[in-house]
């Protein structure tokens, strides 16, 4: 068995953090133990302050139920500039062969309106005429793209 954390570059970790533990229903990582804040903990390690940004230093988020990965949001200088390599499918409309199309339909679009109130954004609707798909691409506050199924 391996385990392994997503990694994120992003320009604002904490705000990274916030919305996709909002968009998977993760949590906000606390601090290590005898700490108060991330800032705090990032001091001891030695980080330089123009590095810890605002707040209080959050960048990473766990799932709740222990199940899924810890994904930290890694602070880099650079921008985005091209479309991702890989991106997160955000499961929420069912089994295809369990929900019926209308169904998943309408859970990935209540779905996509809370995420667009959190801060994402639309990009395209993925849904085809005969076909037993839909979809919809998303881009989150910092524009990395993601699906909602």
């Amino acid at each position: 068995m391996v385990s392994y954390q997503l990694v994120i570059d992003c320009a604002e970790p904490e705000r990274m953090a916030r919305f996709w533990a909002g968009a998977l229903r993760y949590t906000v990582e606390p601090p290590p133990g005898g700490f108060d804040t991330w800032r705090d903990y990032w001091r001891t390690l030695g980080v330089p302050e123009d590095e810890l940004g605002e707040g209080d230093g959050s960048d990473s988020i766990v799932d709740p139920e222990g199940y899924g990965p810890r994904i930290w949001f890694q602070q880099v200088p650079e921008g985005k500039v091209l479309k991702n390599r890989f991106h997160l499918d955000v499961k929420v409309g069912g089994k295809r062969e369990d929900v019926p199309l209308e169904t998943r339909k309408a859970r990935v679009d209540a779905e996509v309106e809370r995420l667009v109130q959190a801060g994402a954004s639309v990009a395209r609707v993925l849904s085809q005429p005969g076909i037993d798909h839909y979809a919809v691409a998303m881009v989150d506050p910092e524009g990395n793209e993601f699906d909602v199924v």
